[in-house]
Parts: structure tokens; sequence; C-alpha cells
């Protein structure tokens, strides 16, 4: 069984339709402008793609896995030839699952709740909460930021072959002693800098120490393509509404023993094989082994499906086209950004290090938010300004103090003072050329004369004063 999707007749020289390109803003000065959306690090517009194929399927949606109807049997295939999709744009391996999610949030939750006992998380400092926090019930190794990413790799061997022993592990170190289950956790793709990491290396690592890794691909998979068996991480976690899916929807995919072995991450209908009443009035339940055990209660299937339709629109406009004019982009804020002394880009690794469409910066004398605002107020450009769940990592690319709040309201810097948080813009396949003009011609104007309106916070947020 089929539906009928969108054609893929996008051209790779001009950014691929996105839904809200057209969409026009109030400016506080007067008259309406194009809404410049630049803040896909945090939520990408939909592909037009995506949402044409979601509105094909919609008349056609069913229960998945529950009906013997025509419309169930329907979005059945559909969803599982979703997990089939998203296995291939990923590079899965054939013994490999794909779980479906959430978000990339959920997706690191669930693997951490199916971590084996005396199992130890390594992570470094510089990761998106989402990557950061799941790993309650580990110990967990957080690890200072590097400076390269050479350094990054070497901070990893040194704190794996130092990690504390496991009195009930049969595995032994080189040194003899035994170790026990060990999992690192990095990112692809900085969320605040957009730097590249070196995951390949970082997996050989691991593995040379006997650890697992999962790769955070939230920043990576929209912008760069991915290949599990490749880069040999042993996961891979992802958001759909990165990935030009917004619509609720997560993956997780990768190894199936740690999966198999643990319990449900959600308990009910689903993940259940089978569920009997025992004489002593228990109830003895038989759970799925294969990637249903942690999908329980009905699956958006809507958003399973537009992860997949987008993955497919991604892969047939040409990844390494959209991945060359991108770079483009990057050139151009970069250079456009240099031009004005008041700017500092925050970097991990260095000006020259290999980025994604994810930067950030701080202007000199101006507090953050007020900046942020008078894009959007007075150029009609949205832009996130903050912390970027990530404050670790950007308390150090700022030199802040970790308990600054970094919030709206706070005073202005003066001229070579430190900012308290921090301006992202970020932008992919869907951004024209037009929109990084115009951020870019904002930055020098506002830098150079100042906002034309004054702004004051009001709850939280930096809103125009009246």
């Amino acid at each position: 069984m089929s539906v009928s999707t969108a054609a893929a007749d996008q051209t790779v020289c001009s950014p691929l339709p996105v839904l809200g390109s057209d969409v026009l803003v109030p400016l506080v000065t007067g008259g309406e402008v194009t809404y410049a959306a630049l803040d896909y690090a945090a939520s990408a517009p939909a592909l037009q793609r995506v949402w044409d194929d979601v509105a094909a399927y919609a008349p056609y949606y069913g229960s998945v896995h529950r009906g013997a109807g025509y419309l169930s049997q329907l979005s059945t295939d559909l969803f599982e030839n979703s997990r089939a999709t998203v296995a291939e744009f990923l590079g899965c391996r054939e013994s490999d699952q794909v779980v479906f999610t959430r978000s990339t949030t959920d997706s690191l939750n669930l693997l951490a709740a199916a971590l084996p006992a005396d199992c130890q998380v390594f992570v470094f400092e510089t990761e998106h909460h989402a990557s950061l926090l799941p790993w309650r019930n580990a110990q967990v190794n957080f690890l200072n930021a590097p400076r390269t990413p050479a350094q990054a790799v070497e901070t990893l061997e040194r704190a794996l072959a130092t990690r504390d022993p496991s009195p009930s592990s049969r595995l032994r170190s080189s040194r003899g002693g035994p170790i026990g289950p060990a999992l690192v956790c990095v990112t692809g793709a900085s969320n605040v800098t957009g730097e590249l990491w070196p995951v390949k290396e970082l997996a050989a690592a691991a593995h040379a120490h006997g650890a697992r890794i999962v790769l955070d691909a939230a920043q990576l998979a929209p912008h760069h393509p991915l290949d599990i068996a490749e880069l040999d991480v042993d996961w891979v976690a992802f958001s759909g509404h990165k990935l030009y899916a917004p619509f609720g929807s997560g993956v997780l995919a990768g190894r199936a023993d740690w999966l198999q072995s643990a319990e449900p991450y959600l308990a009910g209908g689903g993940a259940s094989r089978k569920v009997a009443r025992r004489a002593d009035g228990g109830v003895d339940v038989e759970w799925h082994t294969t990637a249903a055990r942690h999908e329980a209660g009905s699956p958006n299937v809507i958003g399973v499906y537009a992860i997949a339709s987008a993955c497919k629109a991604l892969t047939e406009a040409g990844f390494d086209s959209l991945v060359e004019r991108e770079q483009q982009l990057v050139t151009k804020v970069l250079e456009g950004l240099s031009e004005v002394d008041a700017v500092r880009v925050l970097s991990l690794f260095g000006d020259d290090a290999p980025r994604v469409g994810v930067i950030s910066f701080v202007v000199d004398g101006w507090n953050s938010s007020h900046f942020a605002a008078a894009l959007s107020a007075e150029y009609g450009i949205g832009v996130r300004d903050g912390l970027f769940c990530a404050h670790p990592l950007v308390r150090t690319l700022l030199g802040s103090d970790p308990q600054d709040p970094g919030e709206c309201g706070a005073p202005e810097a003066e001229p070579g003072e430190r900012s308290l948080n921090a301006i992202r813009v970020s932008f992919g396949a869907g951004t024209p050329d037009e929109h990084v003009d115009r951020f870019i011609g904002a930055v020098k104007e506002l830098v150079k004369d100042g906002a034309k309106w004054n702004y004051r916070t009001e709850d939280g947020r930096c809103v125009p004063a009246v």
C-alpha cells in the first residue's frame, strides 16, 4: 500500500521551498517586511515537500499496528516504510534498530534508561542539555571543554583509560583491572558554534577502551550526510523539528542489545506481545524485542512520516550540493561579521574550524537580548539570544561567571565588558541569500547607528518599549 507523494522537483542551486517564506511581519518603524527566519538551530521550517506529503496522507490516516481495516493497514505500512527510509538515510547496519521518539531529548533519555548496571557515562561539558543531563542514574564523568579536535580525542582517551574499575565486570582493562560498561555521548555539530566534532576519531577511541558511543546529531543531520556504519558509532539521536519536519517526532537508531535488555521506556500497549493474569492475581508480560518495545501507545505516524519525507527530500535534492551552498552562506556571514569591529564570533576550535550553518556572537557594548530584539522589531529578522540550552559551553566561551543568569533584563554591557549571553544566527537548506544579506546589513546598521527604538523586559523577553 502507498500514498501518492509530492515530486522532488527542487533545484540545488536555490534554497529548498519551505513554509513561511512569504509571511509578512510588522516593523516598529512602520510597514511590513517578509520574515527572515534565521533560527533553524531551534526549529527549522517545514519543507514544502514535507507539508505536501503529510497533506496527501492525512485523509488516509488510521491506527498503526492495531486495525484490520484498509486505512489502518495502509498507515501501518507507511509507518514501517518510514522506519526503513530513516535507516537508509542514516546508513544503519543490518542489525540496527530505529526507534521513534518525540525528540533528541527523548531519544537520549530513552538510552539513559536502557544503560546496563554499573555503566559509566563520559560527556563533555560542551554538550547541549539534551545530551548533558539525561544520565542521572549513571556515574557521569564530565569532561572539560577541549580547544582543538585533537585535544577532544586525547581528553576522552585519558578519561577512559583511567576510569574507575567495576568489581562485577568480566571485562579487563589493558592494565589487567576489571572495567564495566561505558558510554560516550558527543555532539556531531555544536548547537552554539556550529563546529563539527571529530566523531569518527572519538568513536575509535571509545571502542579501543571498551566503551560505546552515542552521537547527538540534532544539529548535524539537517546540514550534513550521516552514515552510522562509516562513523562507527553505536547510536544516533536526532529530532524531526530540526530536520524540516516539525511534527513532534524524533529518532534513536543503533545497536539493539542494550535496548532489548532494558525494561520498556514506557509500559503499555504496543510494547507488549502477551499479557496474562497469574493465579496469584498479578500480571505476566512478554515484551517485544523489536523497536516496538520502546514505542508504547499509539505512535505519532504523522511525525514519523514527516521525518521520512524530509530524509527523502534532502537525499533527492543532493546533499553534497546542499552542503556546498550552505558553506557559501557560512562564509558570507562570517566575512560580514568580521567587518564589524564590535562583533566577536564564538568559537571553541578556532575561527577556521569547519562548521554548519550555526554561528553565535556577541556585540561589544550591547546586551545580546536587546540586539536580538532590535533585529526582530526593526528588520523582521528572527534569531535567538541567550545561552542556548548549553549553559556551561556558552559561559566558557564568554568567559563569564557560571552563576550569571544571562537574562534579557541584564544591564547593558559597556564597551570592552563581557556579555552575559550571546546571539545565534542559524540557517540551512531553506534559507534565501536575501535573508543572510539583510542580516549582515542590519548588524552593521545597528552597531553604527544604534537601535531606532527603546527596549524593555516583559515576562523574561525583550520587547519594544511603548
